[in-house]
């Protein structure tokens, strides 16, 4: 029997001030990139080196405007993790630290939601995180900003509220691994592609959302993100 294949769908993200918009091809999260998150999951960020795993491009979310995501299956444990996004224009292998920006196209805020109950329970037994991390419309993200608009991001507020009610609060600053050392190290071990994108970890504070939560999430300088979760 023939079966015809539909080709898949691009995800992309708004940018700020053009109408062209930045394709998505792989989504690469930084693990316990803030000391103070690193300690609430019971580990030492002192000595961990940084550590990756993905989410599939059907993960992200455009969120340049209000948007409601599902709660998903399979869990009762549906967590918030504020994130810096970095978008790549140019990809690389072997990158050093001290040329690692000049990939980078633009930044954004994005939430790398999480099944934390199948995540930890995969964790505990030495299982991968995919059921817990790596799903659909799992990460959404704001708007982006080019660099060659308004620069890099290397300190300011990072946050997220859930129904008006704080939750998450640092400095992007507080990065254990800057963005530069993430693409660094990242490129060792992959070759980096126009259109991946990191997600450069989250800070202290995540909790769970349930259905009808409204999350607004804010990284200074940058165009925040409003999501709700839906039923």
């Amino acid at each position: 029997m023939n079966y015809a294949i539909e080709p898949a769908i691009i995800p992309t993200l708004a940018v700020a001030g053009i109408s062209e918009r930045f394709p998505v091809n792989r989504i690469f999260c930084v693990g316990r990139n803030y000391a103070a998150h690193a300690r609430e999951m019971g580990k030492d960020p002192d000595r961990d080196p940084p550590f990756f795993f993905m989410k599939p491009a059907n993960a992200a979310v455009d969120a340049s405007s209000p948007v409601s995501i599902p709660y998903p299956p399979k869990t009762k444990n549906f967590h918030h993790e504020i994130e810096l996004v970095v978008a790549l224009g140019k990809g690389g292998r072997d990158i050093a630290v001290a040329d690692a920006l000049d990939h980078v196209y633009g930044y954004g805020v994005g939430l790398d939601m999480t099944r934390r109950d199948l995540q930890l329970d995969a964790r505990d037994k030495g299982r991968p995180w995919e059921f817990g991390k790596s799903f659909a419309l799992s990460a959404p993200v704001g708007t982006l900003s080019r660099v060659a608009d308004g620069g890099h991001v290397a300190e300011g507020a990072i946050s997220v509220t859930v129904n008006g009610g704080a939750r998450q609060s640092s400095d992007i600053a507080k990065l254990i691994w800057s963005v530069s050392e993430c693409i660094a190290y990242l490129s060792e071990y992959e070759t980096l592609e126009p259109g991946d994108i990191i997600m450069t970890g989250t800070p202290e504070g995540v909790n769970a959302v349930v259905t009808g939560d409204v999350m607004q999430g804010d990284i200074a300088g940058l165009a925040g993100i409003t999501v709700t979760v839906k039923a």
